[in-house]
């Protein structure tokens, strides 16, 4: 779990935090990064660079409105910039990695979700998909997200970095199930290691 630190706010702070991670050495375990704001493992890690209020005992509906409009600003700002380094993003849809498909595009193998890559497997719980870049100099790629936990958690701006093999190649397109919400938050059923979301 992230470790609670306070968020980084301006783009100029996230994209800091975001070239910590591009150069920081992974952990030989799972544990609190040495980046701000952050916590990793083996081949990743990911840091929260901007987080909403909670919903534990919210105002009102639109306090939920607020905080998602927030928090895609945010991260607009943060892939306009991330553009201007890295060029245009590709996208990789998370829901697949759930065993959730449109009806159009599940493979004919689909995937082992027992045997998915971090940092794919604890994004995939938190968000529906991903801005990705791919950074050859440092061997890594980079995504960026907004996330929420459950529906009482905030919502989180999330930078993630992952060795370069484990970028899905070919998940640069985003499909939803029918009916399902947009990102951040990947609707039910959840995976077996997830718990069932509530959908607003």
């Amino acid at each position: 779990m992230p470790i609670q630190r306070r968020p980084a706010g301006p783009v100029e702070d996230q994209l800091s935090v975001v070239d910590t991670l591009l150069a920081l050495p992974y952990p030989e375990s799972e544990r609190a990064s040495e980046a701000p704001r952050g916590w990793g493992g083996p081949g990743f890690h990911i840091a929260v660079l901007h987080r909403s209020r909670d919903f534990w005992d919210p105002p009102g509906p639109e306090a939920f409105t607020r905080a998602e409009e927030e928090l895609e600003a945010a991260l607009t700002a943060l892939v306009t910039a991330l553009t201007g380094r890295h060029g245009a993003p590709g996208t990789v849809d998370l829901f697949p990695y759930l065993g959730i498909y449109d009806g159009t595009d599940e493979p004919e193998e689909p995937l082992d979700l027992d045997d998915v890559p971090e940092p794919l497997a604890s994004l995939r719980n938190l968000a529906g998909s991903l801005h990705v870049w791919s950074v050859p100099t440092a061997g890594r790629w980079l995504g960026v997200t907004v996330g929420q936990a459950d529906r009482e958690e905030p919502y989180e701006l999330l930078a993630a970095v992952g060795e370069a093999a484990t970028l899905p190649q070919a998940a640069t397109r985003v499909t939803r199930p029918p009916g399902s919400q947009p990102s951040p938050v990947p609707a039910a059923p959840a995976s077996p290691d997830c718990a069932p979301r509530t959908d607003r």
